[in-house]
This record gives C-alpha cells, sequence and structure tokens, in this order.
C-alpha cells in the first residue's frame, strides 16, 4: 500500500494509471467493517483502490462532534495493508482547502432541504464541497458509499449527474452488527448499555406500521428523536442517545405492514 499525503503527489501517480479502472472509497477514518466491505466491493469491481481518510471539519455544525470524532489512523493504516488496498491518500486540511473554504457547493435543492438539511445546517455544503474536492483529485472511475448514509448517496448522484462529472457513484449495502445496529464510528461513543439500547432503532423502524408508532416507540424507550419519515421508498430516522446522534433507514420492502407517513418531528 502507497501511502499518499500530498494532492500533487497523487496528480503524478494518476497520469500513470491513465488506462486503469480506479474505485474511491471516501472516508473519515476510524475505519470498520463497513468501511472495509466498500473496499472490497471496489476491488471487486476495479484495477485500483484508493482509500481516502479525511476528517472533513467543514461538514460539523457542532464543533464538540468534530472535537470528539474517534481518529485512529495507525489502526486504519493496518487494516487497510490487511486489505491490500492500492494507495491510502491522507491530504491535509490546507491542500484541500488552500482557499480556506471559501468556495463552497451549495445544497439547495428538494433532496437536501430536509431531514439531515433541516437539523445540521450546513452539512451537506461542507460534505458535498469535500466529496467534490476528492472526486477530481483523485479522478476516480468509481466512487463507493454506504445506504445507511441514504440522503448523502442521493445528494452525491444528484451533484455527479448535474456536474457531468466522469464517475460512476456506487451504493452499497448497509453493514451491520449482529444485534443489527447500523455499523458507523459513532458507536463507539455509545456505552454498552446505550449500544443494546440502539439496536431497538432498526428493530423499530422495520415493526411500526406507521412513522408516528416508531416516533413514540423510540420516545418511549428514552430516546431523543430528530425525525422519522417515509420517504424515498425508505423509512428513515435520527435520534440521540448518550449524546451521540445516530441515523439509519430501512427499505420498505423490507418493512411489514405499514401506511406510508408525512415526516414526524
Amino acid at each position: 500500500m502507497i501511502i499518499v499525503t500530498e494532492c500533487s503527489q497523487w496528480q503524478e501517480i494518476r497520469k500513470t494509471l491513465a488506462h486503469k479502472s480506479i474505485g474511491l472509497v471516501h472516508t473519515m477514518g476510524n475505519l470498520h467493517p463497513g468501511h472495509i466491505s466498500l473496499c472490497q466491493r471496489s476491488q471487486k469491481d476495479n484495477e485500483v483502490t484508493v482509500v481516502a481518510i479525511f476528517v472533513n471539519q467543514t461538514q460539523f455544525n457542532n464543533p464538540d462532534d468534530y472535537r470528539y470524532y474517534p481518529r485512529t489512523l495507525e489502526q486504519d493504516k493496518q487494516l487497510l495493508h490487511q486489505q491490500k488496498v492500492d494507495y491510502l491518500f491522507i491530504p491535509t486540511y490546507e491542500d484541500m482547502y488552500p482557499d480556506n473554504y471559501q468556495i463552497q457547493v451549495l445544497e439547495t435543492g428538494e433532496i437536501g432541504a430536509h431531514l439531515e438539511g433541516e437539523h445540521r445546517l450546513g452539512h451537506f455544503t461542507g460534505m458535498l464541497t469535500i466529496v467534490l474536492k476528492h472526486l477530481n483529485v483523485i479522478r476516480p472511475t468509481h466512487s463507493y458509499y454506504g445506504e445507511k448514509d441514504y440522503q448523502q448517496l442521493m445528494l452525491i448522484e444528484k451533484m455527479a449527474k448535474a456536474l457531468f462529472l466522469p464517475v460512476t457513484i456506487v451504493g452499497c449495502p448497509t453493514i451491520r452488527a449482529d444485534n443489527g445496529l447500523a455499523l458507523s464510528s459513532r458507536n463507539n461513543r455509545l456505552s454498552e448499555e446505550s449500544r443494546v439500547k440502539a439496536a431497538k432503532l432498526p428493530v423499530i423502524l422495520r415493526d411500526s406500521l406507521t412513522v408516528d408508532d416508531a416516533f413514540e416507540r423510540l420516545t418511549d424507550l428514552g430516546f431523543k428523536v430528530d425525525y422519522v419519515c417515509d420517504r424515498w421508498d425508505r423509512r428513515l430516522a435520527a435520534v440521540w442517545l448518550d449524546n451521540v446522534r445516530l441515523i439509519d433507514n430501512i427499505a420498505h420492502d423490507k418493512l411489514g405492514k405499514r401506511e406510508t407517513s408525512n415526516i414526524k418531528i
């Protein structure tokens, strides 16, 4: 595995890969089996796989969330080396934001106006800006994102299409722990007791007849609920537990009997 720390360094390497298919797995580090599954999909699809690790402060609407985001770079390197990833891209803030974030990708469409966009002001602007930068620097043929962040995936697909980016955006299934909890770096901040409780989130989303029912059941269990919503053929939710924000979604064809409802805030 070759480690690249500067955009200019990668640009020279990229010239040698002109005729190869390249997969990008774009992460903020603290890697878990969900990230590794994206690497495996990229390695299956492409001749070269690049993993980017960059804790992007511009997409954190809460400064404490950025400050406490787990940083495990040495462990991440070992995991990627074991996975036989070809390149690891670890740029600095100064390299990715030479303008100090003056130029931004502003998302004003319907997809980003609600749910995460409403509860995390500025998040999608920071996220889309760094994704566009990585896609422009790495110039992959394919880029891989998990369906757990479903709204994010839809926005990246929309941006790539709208800006004529020469890349295929690939959504990959959510990877879950044995108890059903969607894997996330944020889970590391949960107590053992709260992890058990957090595993009830996907169960309630899947089994509740309506979003109103899901909202009530989650609240009764002690979750602070930002939203539960049926949209885009998914049931999506964001909740708080131990001051940790968790999101999840279940495809409608995985639900039992249900009644599609408007958003519940």
